[in-house]
């Protein structure tokens, strides 16, 4: 059984983001137990000179930390994440390695039929940056488009073919968290780089 956390990657009360989490959470809940995580609770980023970390900023690290892989659901505003989400990155990679080596899978949701594609393109390359080096999942897209009205009143998904195309990336995860898994010796070579790089250095 592997412990995931589902990263809800919205500060909104109301989300098909968070609805697919949930889904999942009870979908897949003989393979992993998804424990959700939410960011709404952040202050907006200040980068303090000081390389501080925040309470509420360290207990997040610590529970990503443990996991055995994390997902994030992405929406996407103006072809981007959120700027809730990219906040939450921004203070889980200063001072804290959360991400380095942490096997990771995007899916998104959206009202319209993209899915959150470009804003999936985009948080992977934020998700492989120096300072992050987390190890994301390749050729793994899940785009939830038109998502309103995606979901029945018990929560459950609606389209076949999405669950029969969420099912089979989702068993891709838990098999390339166990190859990850394989791979420990560069962990510690990966923690060092992302606590040494500096773009000024550059």
């Amino acid at each position: 059984m592997k412990n995931i956390i589902g990263l809800v990657g919205t500060n909104s009360t109301h989300s098909t983001n968070r609805q697919l989490l949930q889904y999942m959470a009870q979908h897949f809940s003989e393979d992993a137990v998804i424990e959700l995580m939410e960011i709404d609770h952040l202050p907006l980023f200040n980068k303090p000179e000081n390389y501080t970390v925040l309470p509420e900023v360290q207990a997040m690290a610590d529970k990503i930390e443990k996991a055995d892989g994390v997902v994030i659901a992405t929406p996407e505003y103006d072809h981007s994440p959120t700027a809730a989400l990219n906040n939450a990155i921004a203070w889980l990679s200063y001072g804290v390695y959360p991400f380095v080596n942490k096997p990771v899978m995007v899916v998104g949701a959206s009202y319209g039929t993209l899915g959150s594609s470009r804003a999936q393109l985009q948080l992977l390359q934020m998700l492989e940056s120096p300072e992050i080096q987390a190890r994301t999942m390749p050729s793994s897209e899940y785009l939830l488009g038109h998502s309103l009205e995606a979901f029945d009143q018990e929560g459950n998904l609606i389209y076949a073919d999405k669950t029969e195309e969420l099912d089979g990336i989702f068993a891709d995860f838990l098999i390339f968290i166990e190859l990850i898994n394989q791979l420990p010796h560069s962990k510690d070579a990966m923690v060092k780089a992302a606590k040494n790089f500096n773009w000024e250095n550059i």
